[in-house]
C-alpha cells in the first residue's frame, strides 16, 4: 500500500520542521523541510548576486538560478542541504538568512524553479513536507494538512532560544521584529502566500510542546498497513 503524503504549514518557530522530522521517523516517511530549500537560494543569492551596494540583485540570482544545485543528504539519520556540493545547514540558520529569505520567496521564478522539486519527489508518496504553501499550492492532493500556529510571545522565545543554542547572539526584541515582518510579508505576498489551506486541520501550539502537538497530528492520520 501506498505510504501517505502529508503536508504541514504554518508560520515561523511553530516547530514544523523538528516535528515532521520526528513524524516522519515514526512513520518510516522522508522529511522534506522546503523551508531550507528557499534558505539555501537565500544564502546563494547574498554570497554570489549581491550590487555596488551591498544588497541582493534580484535579476542577478534569477540569472543564475541554473547555477544552484540544492540536495538533501542523509547523514546519522537526518537530511542534511547541500549547494553545489557544500554543506550548508548551519549556515542557513543565520539571521541574515532569516531577513531575506521571504523576499526571496517572493520571487515567482523561484518558486517554480522549486515547485517541480518538490513535486517529483513526492509522486511516489511516503513523504512529510513542511513549509508555507505546501497544502495549499505545492501538494494540493496531499492525504494529510495540517496548518500551525502560536502566539507572536511564544514564537520569540522558542526562535530566540534556537539562535543561542546555535551560538547566535541576538536579542528578543530583534528577534520579535523580525517574525513580524515575516508574517506579514509571507501572508501578503501574491504568489503563494501563507494560508491555510481549506481542508487542513489548524492546530495551535502556543500551551503545547512539541511532543503534544506531534502526538496531536499523529492522532489524526490513520494507520496504514505498511507503516
Amino acid at each position: 500500500m501506498r505510504k501517505p503524503v502529508i503536508a504541514i504549514d504554518g508560520f515561523s518557530s511553530t516547530g514544523k520542521s523538528s516535528i515532521s522530522k520526528v513524524i516522519a521517523e515514526k512513520l518510516g516517511l522522508i522529511h522534506m523541510d522546503t523551508g531550507a530549500l528557499y534558505r539555501g537560494i537565500t544564502y546563494f543569492a547574498l554570497q554570489c548576486c549581491k550590487n555596488e551596494k551591498d544588497n541582493i540583485d534580484l535579476q542577478k540570482l534569477i540569472s543564475n538560478l541554473n547555477k544552484i544545485n540544492l540536495e538533501f543528504r542523509e547523514d546519522n539519520g537526518m537530511l542534511v542541504l547541500f549547494l553545489n556540493n557544500t554543506d550548508i545547514s548551519s549556515e542557513i540558520r543565520t539571521p541574515e538568512i532569516s531577513e531575506n529569505v521571504s523576499l526571496i520567496a517572493t520571487l515567482p521564478e523561484v518558486r517554480e524553479f522549486l515547485l517541480h522539486t518538490q513535486r517529483s519527489i513526492a509522486e511516489k508518496g511516503g513523504i512529510i513536507m513542511d513549509g508555507r504553501d505546501i497544502g495549499s499550492i505545492v501538494l494540493p492532493n496531499a492525504d494529510y494538512k495540517f496548518f500551525l500556529t502560536a502566539s507572536i510571545d511564544e514564537r520569540t522565545k522558542r526562535r530566540h532560544l534556537e539562535l543561542l543554542s546555535l551560538g547566535i547572539k541576538t536579542d528578543a526584541a530583534s528577534v520579535k521584529e523580525n517574525l513580524i515582518l515575516r508574517d506579514k510579508t509571507d501572508s501578503e505576498r501574491t504568489i503563494a502566500p501563507l494560508i491555510q489551506a481549506k481542508d487542513a486541520i489548524l492546530i495551535d501550539n502556543s500551551q503545547l510542546t512539541k511532543k503534544e502537538t506531534t502526538q496531536l497530528i499523529l492522532s489524526h492520520i490513520k494507520t496504514f498497513n505498511n507503516i
